[in-house]
């Protein structure tokens, strides 16, 4: 017998501007769904969850909500204003939870809500929703972009609040771990319709794939071009997903090298003057103790005895609970903070650009081509010049949007914008401080391959476990008592060591060593065998791409001449369609060429 919904909408539509933001949508919760809500920037996630909330009215549908069931929305950015303390917050209004409650899920989450509202943090803004909302007692609980401006510690309880609670939840979320964790189900939010599957966020992936090459069977079949048009951004996110398989073996190899360039105890061999590495070090971190609060009992050692040789294309991923002094390590790593004792080297060379996620200088009234191109049409990318719409269209925008305000836009739509046009900007070191915030899941692949491609060096804060596992070669990992343990490889490989570290198990420790010794060599392929052709593809199509890239470098050279437009129209049509050409033969080369790694590889 089915089990009667306690939530449902029937025939949703809701109008935006001059069309529909979504319409026809039917939608039901069961009292025990764990349901991730899936959907690009601007798809309309946050707007459908307050339909189903009831803090928006629809335009059209029915909402039907079985008696007496309690409905709890976590709010991505929640409003503070007005509000002396914290708990003055947490114990607002006629529906608000008894007091004892919150109290001991603050005291569980490490949050003291006598702290003032308007001074408060983004994580203790967030801790304070979270005991408000939880403490409730929902029989429904809406959680949008719960992990935001939480550390690792609290996103671990909050999984295990969710995975003893009784009711039913929808979420949103860029947490990949976090949904793959807890979900059961996975609702699809994709140009204007929901669809649901009985899988959870795991299955989210290939299920979306089979979806969108199905549609791209029977547009084929229907010769719609102007659909297979529109399609072109998820087009792009299957490529990218394919291209990442590749990025991710070459992140492994990097994350061997680096292994074997690490002693057992985690600080780079400083004393290895001929060392290739030596020569390429953007950052020497030598001995550093960084300690805040005096010599007496008060004072606090932050980072202790400290050592990292990072080299040029290092990707270095920082965690560690709030507090336990990542910005600190950070500040020195960038020279802003001086050590107490020991040395921070930094290369000449150095010039880095920080993205920090603050959006101050996107006023809302500005123009996309005003914050890219300063209004103009071409943007200077890292030394090469790009025309402003086909750049746009590397960050997954529409290239029509380059007259739009930046006040139309989504929270995470802005977050990408900010993105492009940092990196934008020359530089050798990027700083990425909490980059995923505010992301949904198809930028975070294209923001994970541009790190990958990005010459210099990178260092990465994060809480977004999944990110750093596809990211980063080293981890730092901070527990807050001054030690920095330096491990080779993402999240789950610091993880791993610290679990056995609090379990009293012995760490695995590499044999000291006083040269950097190579990497042991990989075993051989287990080959699969090839046809004529397959064999002469992937022997051929290596320098192929080669080719094509050298004939796009050409191209947008050409196009780089401002004046070719209006002295030559026509051959800019030209030179722009051609490259277009090239970039769809390149894409279906790599692709190809993957595929057939994948066979000779077994």
């Amino acid at each position: 017998m089915a089990i009667a919904p306690i939530l449902s909408w029937e025939g949703l539509g809701l109008l935006q501007g001059n069309g529909w933001l979504f319409q026809d949508i039917d939608l039901s919760i069961a009292p025990r769904d764990r349901l991730a809500l899936i959907g690009r920037n601007g798809a309309g996630k946050t707007t459908l969850m307050k339909l189903i909330g009831g803090l928006v009215e629809a335009d059209r549908g029915k909402r039907s909500v079985q008696p007496g069931t309690r409905i709890v929305t976590l709010e991505q950015d929640p409003f503070f204003t007005g509000y002396d303390t914290l708990m003055d917050f947490a114990l607002h209004g006629a529906d608000a939870p008894a007091r004892h409650d919150v109290e001991a899920i603050a005291d569980q989450l490490g949050i003291d809500l006598s702290r003032q509202a308007e001074s408060a943090s983004g994580g203790e803004r967030r801790r304070a929703s979270l005991a408000r909302a939880l403490a409730s007692e929902p029989d429904l609980l809406l959680l949008d972009e719960p992990t935001n401006h939480l550390d690792l510690a609290a996103i671990e309880w909050l999984e295990a609040w969710l995975q003893r609670y009784n009711g039913a939840f929808v979420v949103i979320s860029h947490d990949r771990t976090f949904l793959e964790r807890l979900t059961r189900a996975t609702l699809w939010l994709d140009r204007g319709s929901l669809r649901r599957k009985d899988i959870g966020f795991g299955g989210y992936e290939a299920w979306m794939e089979a979806v969108y090459a199905e549609e791209a069977r029977a547009a084929d079949k229907l010769d719609a071009k102007l659909k297979l048009e529109a399609h072109w951004l998820q087009r792009g996110v299957t490529a990218r997903r394919k291209r990442n398989q590749g990025r991710l073996a070459k992140l492994g190899e990097m994350r061997a090298q680096r292994a074997a360039m690490l002693t057992p105890q985690g600080a780079a061999k400083l004393a290895l003057a001929t060392d290739d590495a030596k020569s390429k070090a953007v950052i020497v971190a030598d001995h550093v103790t960084k300690r805040f609060g005096g010599d007496g009992p008060e004072g606090r050692t932050i980072i202790k005895d400290f050592s990292l040789r990072i080299t040029r294309g290092d990707r270095i991923g920082v965690v560690g609970s709030n507090g336990a002094g990542k910005t600190t390590l950070l500040k020195l790593l960038t020279g802003e903070l001086a050590p107490d004792s020991g040395t921070i080297t930094l290369a000449k060379t150095l010039e880095g650009v920080m993205i920090d996620q603050q959006r101050s200088l996107m006023a809302p009234d500005k123009r996309i081509r005003d914050v890219l191109a300063e209004g103009g049409d071409w943007i200077d990318v890292r030394g090469v010049r790009k025309h402003i719409q086909g750049y746009l269209k590397d960050f997954l925008f529409d290239p029509g949007l380059v007259e739009a305000r930046v006040g139309t836009l989504s929270g995470g739509e802005r977050s990408r914008l900010l993105l492009a046009r940092e990196f934008a900007r020359k530089s050798n070191l990027l700083v990425l401080d909490e980059p995923t915030n505010d992301l949904d899941l198809e930028t975070l692949d294209l923001l994970q391959e541009v790190i990958a491609d990005y010459d210099g060096t990178v260092l990465i804060v994060s809480h977004d476990r999944d990110f750093l596992d596809r990211t980063v070669t080293i981890t730092l990992g901070l527990d807050g008592s001054g030690r920095v343990d330096v491990v080779a490889g993402g999240y789950a490989d610091w993880d791993r060591l610290r679990r056995e570290r609090q379990q009293g198990r012995p760490v695995a420790k590499a044999p000291a060593q006083t040269t950097a010794a190579p990497p042991p060599p990989p075993p051989p392929p287990r080959k699969a065998k090839l046809s004529y052709k397959d064999q002469r593809d992937y022997d051929l199509l290596p320098a192929r791409i080669e080719e094509i890239d050298a004939a796009l470098a050409k191209g947008e050279a050409d196009l780089a001449d401002p004046a070719l437009y209006t002295r030559d129209p026509e051959r800019f049509a030209r030179i722009t369609a051609a490259l277009d050409k090239l970039r769809a033969e390149k894409e279906a080369a790599e692709l190809r060429w993957l595929e057939l790694a994948e066979l000779v590889e077994g």
